[in-house]
């Protein structure tokens, strides 16, 4: 779930301190060195949407779209773009998403 929202939060080419702030309190209080490196090494890695949706298991696919979507300020194209991608990835239907979205009240990808 963490590596979506990483990948989510870097998605518009950029991981301002909003975001960063916002996925290291995801991680709480007690953070070992090992999660610590994890998040450090997922923040530099590149976006591979296809390599996150091939860690996916089986059923977690709306999951790790909600993830995606709490990360990021849907404020871009190339995040809308981004989600898109995933959500085509993970094989999640217009209405899942569409529900995502509204469950998080945030705007919908689709009218």
């Amino acid at each position: 779930m963490l590596r979506a929202m990483i990948q989510a939060a870097k998605s518009d080419g950029t991981l301002d301190d909003a975001e960063r702030e916002k996925l290291i309190g995801q991680l709480g209080d007690d953070v070992d060195s090992q999660e610590a490196a994890f998040v450090q090494a997922e923040m530099k890695a590149p976006v591979d949407v296809d390599a996150l949706v091939a860690q996916v298991p089986n059923g977690m696919g709306p999951q790790v779209y909600a993830m995606s979507v709490i990360a990021i300020n849907l404020d871009s194209q190339v995040e809308a773009q981004y989600l898109h991608k995933l959500a085509q990835g993970l094989r999640l239907s217009v209405e899942t998403i569409n529900d995502v979205h509204a469950q998080l009240r945030v705007r919908s990808l689709y009218a």
